[in-house]
């Protein structure tokens, strides 16, 4: 949706009920109309219903714009089906009210919020999303539908982290009247060169859009920024965006190159399609991905060589029991092992302090470097006591039977240390 104009605020009431929508409350406002939240009893879902404020008597102008975006919405209904574009559920028009009703998302938020130096994703994060947009516009285009408006305002992410491609106001439609909008091509920032030189609009001008999010996304600015329109525009017609890497260092070429790929104002020198963009970004996220985990992992390995319990093992049988183990955080309060259990798992406290109960009693606590979970040792054993988080808490947890797969060394070693440190506590009690 856009912003309300500065210089023309339009009020309106809540209505009780649109079409065979009964409203529950307004939850967005734009220029050119509301958004209502409704439930749908028929499919028990719940709905958002954009409705189009159409008064030609104010502004002919506007009005027509409006209608026109209603009729190109409208006209989506059940057309795109993807699971990364927001469904148009229906449309309609009642007492000169025209509305769609499309999905609604709890908790979703668009991709602007992310557009900031100081809150950016991490980088692979960026592919996976641009990566979901790709693939959606691909299947959008393979159906004769060209957004011409995509932006980070215009992507929604919902609690998930799933990607929702929203807004269709001003896409245009092959061989279809209705998707003539003038005086409407995208916005400014996001326009590739050809819709500013109002040239003919391939899919290729989406995939120009989708890269000048990406750039913005992984950078925290906008490829092309000037104080003017006309210069801006002059900018993205003529100019050259900042390399990414002189904005943050931590960026593949790789993915610079499918940026720059993006950005190119030949059109014929883009990508193809949504769906050749996305072959690009899935080999640059399968490099991060295995980047992000040499990096977890070492980390790791430097936080268990600095804990006692591990003082005697040798960096090769540290990395053993890293590959054989699962890294568990677990937040204050929450139950790690629980009395009565049957568990085959060994315990090593990574960071933080936990609680000892048995029969609902507070017998003790352990702190980081302290290890627990020798009912492992006898078969079919249940726990004694339930271990609790403190604080938050992170472990090192070693099933008996990913522990049989290690070298007979590290076997070895990892039980005379757990047994020691069993026999030290039984000592002190």
């Amino acid at each position: 949706m856009v912003s309300p104009a500065p210089e023309k605020i339009i009020t309106r009431t809540c209505p009780e009920k649109i079409g065979k929508y009964v409203i529950i409350n307004e939850i967005g406002q734009g220029s050119t109309g509301s958004v209502y939240l409704s439930h749908d009893p028929y499919f028990r879902r719940d709905v958002a219903i954009k409705v189009y404020d159409i008064q030609p008597d104010e502004d002919p102008k506007r009005a027509k714009i409006a209608r026109k975006m209603f009729f190109n919405e409208a006209h989506m209904v059940g057309m795109l089906q993807h699971p990364n574009i927001l469904p148009i559920y229906d449309a309609g028009e009642e007492n000169d009210q025209y509305y769609v009703v499309m999905e609604h998302i709890q908790g979703a938020r668009t991709l602007e919020v992310y557009c900031r130096p100081d809150n950016l994703l991490r980088v692979d994060d960026v592919v996976k999303i641009i990566y979901k947009c790709a693939k959606a516009l691909h299947y959008a285009h393979k159906r004769g539908v060209i957004h011409r408006d995509i932006k980070p305002s215009n992507i929604m992410l919902t609690t998930d982290n799933d990607v929702r491609i929203i807004d269709f106001g001003i896409a245009i439609l092959k061989d279809a009247d209705i998707s003539r909008i003038e005086g409407i091509a995208g916005s400014p920032s996001y326009m590739s060169p050809e819709q500013i030189k109002s040239a003919e609009i391939s899919t290729s001008s989406d995939l120009y859009s989708l890269g000048a999010v990406m750039y913005e996304l992984v950078t925290g600015f906008r490829p092309f920024r000037a104080g003017t329109l006309t210069r801006l525009l002059n900018q993205i017609i003529y100019a050259t965006a900042a390399p990414i890497h002189t904005l943050r260092a931590d960026v593949p070429e790789e993915l610079e190159d499918i940026v720059a790929t993006a950005l190119r104002k030949d059109p014929a020198k883009r990508y193809s399609s949504g769906g050749e963009l996305a072959i690009a970004l899935t080999t640059v996220y399968q490099g991060l991905q295995m980047q992000y985990e040499r990096i977890d992992n070492q980390e790791h390995f430097d936080l268990l060589r600095r804990l006692r319990f591990f003082h005697d093992f040798s960096q090769a049988e540290i990395w053993e029991l890293l590959r054989a183990s699962e890294w568990r955080e677990f937040a204050a309060g929450e139950a790690i092992a629980r009395e009565g259990e049957i568990d085959d798992r060994f315990y090593v406290i990574v960071a933080g302090r936990v609680m000892i109960e048995a029969d609902g009693q507070l017998v003790g606590a352990f702190d980081a470097g302290d290890c627990f979970g020798e009912a492992s040792y006898i078969a079919d054993a249940k726990r004694t006591s339930t271990i609790k988080a403190d604080s938050a808490v992170t472990v090192l947890s070693v099933s008996a039977t990913l522990l049989e797969q290690v070298s007979t060394e590290c076997q070895l070693r990892f039980n005379k240390v757990f047994l020691r440190s069993l026999i030290l506590r039984l000592q002190t009690e």
